[in-house]
């Protein structure tokens, strides 16, 4: 990746008006811990969330589910685009979508993660609010684990992340996080972008597999939110089930500092690393 792409943000905005949608560069803050040469879902659903909320936006209505696609590895070289449009359009429930472009290997462009959400007419209901989970602990009680120092730059460095729970113990894991740098330079972040910064952690931090000896990428990410997340950090209760036949599940809700915000789900591919020579 070229100097000019290296910055405080996920990505660089190059062409707004492009004619395949708008078009960024991506920094190397994206790089997944899989591997350098793809991004990390996280930045790809934040990009997403970004273009559902300003495709014809509405002040009476907010996304209430969101449902992203990652339709194969998304590069971290080269330039992206995004694009949205108003699928179903109504006066209390309206569905967007977003997609995600990229060069395939032909050099051809390709849709390589999509998004999908339900946006409804909002009322006041102040008077009934209800959310059962219960809270995580204050993040006075997280610790960081210095996780930077395990990988070259990439998505890990963007984040202060901390873990109220140790990796891999019995139950759900627990983590405190808030990304330390901007979605697109020069913006920034809506509630939540910041919250789709960070969502897709959920299958790491509910992990029980050990990630010298199993991958465990995950193929997608729903996210239904009760309420709109407040302040910078977003926390995540997660623990991820495991098939036979090397499917699971990532199940857990996310919080925001006051209390819940909303529930996510992922699907999970699980595989055996090779072993080393």
């Amino acid at each position: 990746m070229s100097d000019s792409c290296i910055s405080d943000s996920y990505y660089v905005p190059v062409d707004a008006d492009d004619a395949h949608g708008e078009r960024f560069a991506a920094t190397d803050l994206v790089r997944s811990t899989w591997s350098a040469a793809i991004q990390h879902a996280a930045p790809v659903s934040a990009l997403l969330v970004r273009a559902l909320q300003r495709c014809e936006p509405r002040d009476d209505t907010r996304l209430s589910r969101v449902l992203i696609d990652l339709l194969g590895p998304v590069p971290a070289e080269g330039d992206l685009w995004v694009r949205a449009q108003r699928e179903r359009a109504g006066t209390q429930i309206e569905l967007v979508s977003a997609e995600m472009l990229a060069a395939g290997p032909d050099g051809q462009r390709r849709a390589v993660a999509r998004a999908s959400g339900w946006r409804l007419q909002t009322l006041d209901t102040a008077d009934i609010v209800h959310a059962t989970a219960e809270p995580l602990r204050p993040l006075a009680e997280a610790r960081g684990r210095d996780m930077k120092k395990n990988w070259d730059r990439n998505y890990v460095h963007s984040l202060d992340w901390r873990w109220l729970t140790k990796p891999m113990s019995d139950g759900p894991g627990e983590s405190w996080i808030r990304p330390e740098v901007d979605l697109v330079k020069g913006e920034q972040m809506t509630p939540l972008e910041r919250l789709f910064a960070v969502a897709d952690d959920a299958n790491g931090i509910g992990s029980k597999l050990d990630i010298r000896r199993y991958t465990f990428l995950n193929t997608d990410l729903v996210v239904h939110l009760h309420r709109l997340p407040v302040g910078e950090w977003t926390g995540i209760r997660a623990e991820t089930n495991y098939g036979p036949d090397g499917i699971g599940t990532t199940l857990g809700t996310l919080f925001d500092e006051a209390g819940p915000v909303g529930a996510i789900q992922q699907s999970v591919l699980i595989r055996p690393r090779p072993p080393k020579n």
